[in-house]
């Protein structure tokens, strides 16, 4: 069940970096930031988060227990 949500997260987040909504968007944030900076930023904090859910539940402990006993 987490290889499925994991796969679907990462599904999702691949579908969301296609921004196609925000291409004519001249929207501001904040008065300044375009909103596709915005969003790319909050897009990649995103992404990082992910990456921490992988490294948790996806890591494959096995090959850090071989490093470890080869002193590598």
């Amino acid at each position: 069940m987490k290889a499925f949500a994991l796969a679907a997260m990462a599904v999702v987040l691949f579908v969301l970096h296609q921004d196609f909504w925000n291409w004519k968007n001249t929207t501001l944030i904040f008065g300044y930031i375009p909103v596709g900076l915005f969003y790319h930023g909050c897009y990649s904090a995103l992404c990082a988060v992910m990456m921490v859910f992988f490294v948790k539940y996806a890591w494959p402990h096995e090959l850090e227990e071989a490093s470890e006993k080869h002193g590598n």
